[in-house]
């Protein structure tokens, strides 16, 4: 028998994109659904771009514009607004304020200003608060449940006269030469076998002028045309795991809290975070950075055995966990950013393109800035009718130009330095970084792709939840009020060579119990995801499933 394996390495095992099915070069269907714009993801970018864009129509119209009746639409895969959106968040109410120049930040869906923050290193039994870095001071800012932000921008945007479509998932790009025409959505009622069953209902096509990506972390389709069109990156986009749940409680939080250290392993990037919602209601979560390093990482079990720590078991006690979550966060920063984020017909905003600034925990405000600079790009690609790449590079100009890039270029290798050096010497190496901008060590420091990373293969720790203050996957996905059907064919896509040690890796890859090694063999239960990108990002492929899928957030 041969030796086992002492590490694995993703990406062996881990199938190539299927650009065959996601990027379409024929015509659409004669019955297409047309559209002027349409933006494929309703998430604060896609929303904030098209309030934007509907509202410089509306303004060049009334001072007697040739454009006239524009159709902008919002593609959103959710059964409803906000059901697939999960942020921290504390927000940055900038862009809002922009966005919305005639309301008060009293008018906004945000539940709290901020009031205090402390920030702790925590070490298995105790936490010792240390100073909060410049980059997570939060003096300004408010705290937000993001689904409430998605739904209250929906309903503006449908006031302005926005074609919102939920439980329409974007499968394929439309295309002709270079250009893309489009999206073909999913089909639904397909049976296990992927064939048509009884509630069949078959995809619809729907064209633009212009499709605006915004897709949201580790978008399928943003990943498809970047790779068609070969547009690289000086790095690899590198990604984090959140897993978050709320609470309430009967002690209230009167201040957000960042933790540093245990229960992460030493060299695993990450931290937690707990913020009141309101008097009894209280978000916490653990950020995991998916180069770790081991087979049995897991970032739902971290969490987990955090809440036992003394700083959360007082918050937590006599309280009830009423929701649960998780996704992917893009954390490569400003050298992961796609060389080009336009083309013929197209533009990526929000986190599909990676505007998130790891060092802050910001994105929300980046996101929607994004998706107001595309609509402006798009605006005036209209009026020129000309909505080539010549014409909507100016998008690119816009980020480039703003505090997009300029944030993520002052912190370009913070997180990076945690690749590459053990948490202390990175942690030095972040603090020079913040006091000189960026200045020191200088240059950029290569990054390499999560599922270049290999995994030691290890024995996991053994971990029996309570059910009261800790909770295994599978009653935890229940808490996602997952809506899945059971009998829903895999979107999953199983690379090769699916060892023993790799049906590991991927058991304790996947928070939401997706897989199981079942002695030699990895079984997968494809109804139990609810749309984190974990496993697109190390192990099986994901692709866009049928309409209404996945959870049903309510506060996350």
């Amino acid at each position: 028998m041969p030796d086992r394996p002492l590490s694995v390495l993703p990406r062996r095992h881990q199938a190539s994109l299927p650009l065959e099915g996601l990027i379409l070069s024929e015509p659409p269907d004669a019955e297409a659904v047309p559209m002027d714009v349409l933006f494929v993801g309703g998430g604060p970018a896609g929303l904030a771009g098209a309030i934007e864009l509907a509202k410089l129509v509306k303004a060049d119209n009334e001072a007697g514009g040739t454009l006239g009746d524009i159709q902008i639409g919002v593609l959103e895969k959710a059964g409803a607004l906000g059901e697939h959106s999960l942020s921290g968040a504390v927000v940055n109410p900038v862009v809002m304020r922009a966005l919305f120049p005639e309301l008060k930040d009293t008018d906004f869906p945000f539940r709290a200003p901020v009031g205090g923050e402390r920030v702790y290193f925590l070490t298995e039994n105790r936490s010792v608060r240390i100073p909060t870095p410049p980059t997570m001071q939060n003096h300004g800012y408010f705290i937000a449940s993001l689904c409430e932000i998605v739904r209250w921008l929906g309903e503006k945007a449908e006031a302005l006269g926005v074609n919102i479509f939920t439980g329409f998932p974007a499968a394929s790009l439309l295309t002709e030469g270079n250009r893309v025409t489009g999206v073909r959505t999913t089909p639904t009622g397909l049976a296990r076998t992927g064939d048509p069953g009884s509630g069949y209902a078959p995809p619809t096509d729907i064209t633009a002028q212009i499709t605006v990506l915004s897709e949201g972390t580790r978008g399928t389709l943003s990943q498809a045309y970047l790779e068609w069109q070969k547009i690289g990156s000086d790095n690899p986009q590198i990604f984090a795991l959140g897993v978050k749940e709320i609470w309430e409680t009967l002690k209230p939080l009167d201040a957000i809290v960042h933790t540093l250290g245990w229960p992460l392993p030493r060299d695993v990037f990450g931290g937690s975070f707990m913020y009141p919602l309101s008097r009894n209601l209280i978000a916490l979560g653990l950020v995991v950075g998916l180069d770790y390093k081991r087979t049995s990482d897991d970032a739902h079990e971290m969490l987990q055995r955090m809440k036992l720590h003394p700083l959360f078991r007082e918050i937590l006690e006599s309280g009830e966990m009423v929701e649960w979550g998780a996704k992917t966060i893009p954390e490569g920063g400003y050298y992961a950013l796609p060389k080009r984020r336009h083309g013929d017909g197209v533009m990526i905003v929000g986190d599909s393109a990676g505007y998130v600034e790891v060092a802050s925990l910001k994105g929300i405000h980046y996101a929607m800035q994004s998706g107001m600079f595309a609509a402006r790009a798009a605006f005036d690609a209209l009026k020129r009718k000309d909505t080539s790449a010549s014409s909507l590079k100016e998008y690119d100009s816009m980020v480039d130009g703003s505090f997009i890039a300029e944030d993520l270029y002052r912190r370009r290798n913070m997180r990076l330095a945690f690749q590459e050096s053990n948490f202390y010497m990175a942690g030095f190496k972040a603090s020079l970084m913040t006091v000189t901008r960026g200045a020191v060590p200088g240059g950029r420091i290569d990054s390499h792709d999560d599922a270049d990373v290999p995994r030691a293969v290890t024995e996991p720790e053994p971990f029996v939840p309570d059910g009261k203050r800790t909770f295994s996957k599978l009653d935890a996905v229940f808490k996602s009020g997952n809506a899945t059907r059971d009998d829903i064919p895999s979107h999953l896509i199983v690379g090769p060579d699916i060892t023993p040690d790799v049906a590991e890796l991927y058991a304790h890859m996947c928070p939401a119990g997706v897989y199981e090694r079942d002695g030699e063999r990895l079984v997968i239960s494809p109804a139990n995801c609810i749309d984190c990108k974990a496993t697109d990002v190390l192990g099986p492929r994901w692709t866009p499933r049928e309409g209404g899928s996945g959870p049903k957030y309510r506060q996350m």
